[in-house]
């Protein structure tokens, strides 16, 4: 494996103009992984971002054409919502959806791929924003800071599910 691509290293890149792909390896097979992203018991667990947030509601319809929604939870009693269509499902491979946070940000198309190599999965989430714009707007708030604390809650979550 590459530095970039050792357990527990995050990367982001910006490949074209409208993309961010986001990358991390985990000490984990991927069928846990993938049952840790996609099980409405599993991921408020961990797809929690800065500490301090809850996610009080998680609602899945893994399927395609099912929709899923998320709401997160801060200290203060703020709320963040996001949510989605997933457009293709192929368990424990490939996830494609729709994704909204509404308050004017664009909606994105976010593709999620896992491939598992010695017992350790890559997890690559692709996400396709329809300007530049938007895509460096997106840069500018903390994304990567809480897919950081996420991939690291992850991480130690699917330890317990082994």
């Amino acid at each position: 494996m590459s530095p970039a691509n050792k357990v527990g290293a995050t990367t982001f890149t910006t490949p074209s103009d409208r993309e961010i792909v986001m990358t991390r390896v985990f000490d984990a097979p991927r069928r846990l992984v993938f049952e840790a992203w996609t099980n409405s018991e599993h991921l408020p667990r961990w797809m929690l971002g800065p500490g301090g947030w809850t996610m009080p509601v998680c609602e899945i319809d893994l399927r395609p054409g099912g929709r899923w929604r998320f709401v997160w939870r801060g200290l203060d009693g703020a709320e963040m919502e996001m949510s989605g269509v997933y457009k293709e499902v192929t368990p424990p491979d490939r996830l494609v959806s729709t994704e909204s946070w509404g308050g004017g940000w664009p909606e994105t198309l976010k593709t999620l791929t896992l491939s598992e190599e010695d017992g350790k999965t890559t997890v690559t989430s692709t996400v396709l924003y329809p300007s530049k714009e938007a895509r460096d707007a997106a840069l500018q708030t903390g994304m990567k800071e809480g897919v950081n604390a996420s991939f690291d809650r992850l991480a130690e979550y699917v330890q317990t599910l082994a």
